[in-house]
Formats: structure tokens, sequence, C-alpha cells
């Protein structure tokens, strides 16, 4: 049974969202850019902020806070448009997402580094690691606080990470990243149906100009 819980709109959330029974559906370049468009679309009409992303094969996951419009109802555009987007390209029929998606309230500093590393950490926590340095895994935020080279996506908050790390880390970005690298973390996943089911979402409500930011 699921459990319905209050949303806390000033709160960070971690959200897992799954391929059905766990397939692919994020598994080529393409899917991943498609994934980023779809963030980058809904974001210039309901701004949210995160800090941490991380795109893998057959699910992500976010480190979100939104700024006003509801969770589901974020999640809901941004599913819906690469739903749709996946059907044309790969002509598929049915739905591609597991029907619920996992959302945790952080409510601590100690929270958003635990939860914020696992994140980052796991193209190198799979069975066979997708890559051996973090940097270097494209479909993250992890490269955006290892190089201040690396261009940021508009949604993505990199000064509030840096100000959480213990000694005897440096407060910086870098000084994050080796947190990161340094501590392998365990957050609770979703070994249960989650609570926040997003709704059906009228077809007016998906935009229709795309922003490039890659």
């Amino acid at each position: 049974m699921t459990r319905k819980r209050t949303f806390h709109p000033s709160s960070y959330y971690h959200v897992i969202m799954r391929g059905n029974n766990r397939q692919p559906i994020f598994s080529s370049k393409e899917d991943m850019f498609e994934l980023r468009r779809a963030f980058l679309h809904v974001y210039h009409r309901y701004p949210f902020q995160m800090l941490a992303f991380c795109f893998m094969t057959n699910h992500y996951h976010l480190l979100i806070k939104t700024d006003g419009a509801p969770l589901h109802k974020i999640m809901a555009l941004v599913n819906r448009r690469y739903s749709d987007s996946f059907s044309k390209r790969y002509s598929h029929i049915g739905r591609i997402y597991q029907k619920r998606y996992f959302a945790r309230e952080v409510n601590s500093r100690f929270g958003l580094l635990q939860v914020s590393s696992y994140i980052h950490r796991n193209p190198i926590e799979t069975k066979v690691p997708m890559v051996e340095r973090l940097e270097d895994y494209p479909y993250s935020s992890f490269p955006s606080y290892w190089s201040e080279e690396k261009p940021a996506l508009p949604f993505l908050n990199l000064e509030l990470l840096q100000t959480l790390v213990p000694a005897p880390f440096e407060k910086t970005n870098i000084g994050y990243c080796k947190y990161c690298l340094t501590h392998r973390q365990k957050v609770e996943e979703d070994s249960h149906l989650e609570e926040m089911e997003p709704p059906v979402v009228p077809v007016s409500d998906i935009l229709s100009v795309d922003h490039h930011y890659f």
C-alpha cells in the first residue's frame, strides 16, 4: 500500500525514475540528450533547482527542489515529453516508465551531502564501472563540479554543496568532489511503491520550444 506524504516546496527531494520493468530507456547519447532537453524544456516554464543529477541506462537520479510548481507536475511534464520522444524515435507502443517514481525528502545538511554523493557515484558503483573517473561521465552533474570549464545547466546550483563539506575537505567544489570520491554512500531507494504518483497532464501543458545548452 502506498503512503501519502505532504510535499514541502522548500525541501530538496531525491527522485528516482526507472524504466518499465527496469529496462534500458536511456541507452544512447541521443536518449541522454533528449532527457536533458526535456528538463530544460520544463524548467523555462516551471523553474526548479538541482544539486545533483545522474542519467543511467534504465533510470535516473535527481536531487531537486521546485520553485513553486509541485514536484509531481514537473516530473509528469518531463516524463511525458521524453516518453513521447522515445515512442516516436523507436516506434514504441506502451508505457516506458514504471508507474510511480521514488521521491524522498532530504532535509538535513548531511543528507544533502550523502544523497548527492550517492547520485554522483552511480557510474562507478555498477558491477562493471561505466567510467574509470567520475569526471569523465558526461551524463551527470559531477563534471560541472569538477571543472569550471564545463558548462553547467541553468537549473544546477553549484554553490550550496561546497559549503557543507566537513573538514579536512576544502569548502570548494573540488573539495566536494574529493568528498564524493572518498565516501561511498548508502541511501534508501525505491523498495516500495512511491507515494507521489505523477498525475495525467494535459497536452496543452507540454511546451513547444526547445532550448539547447549542449
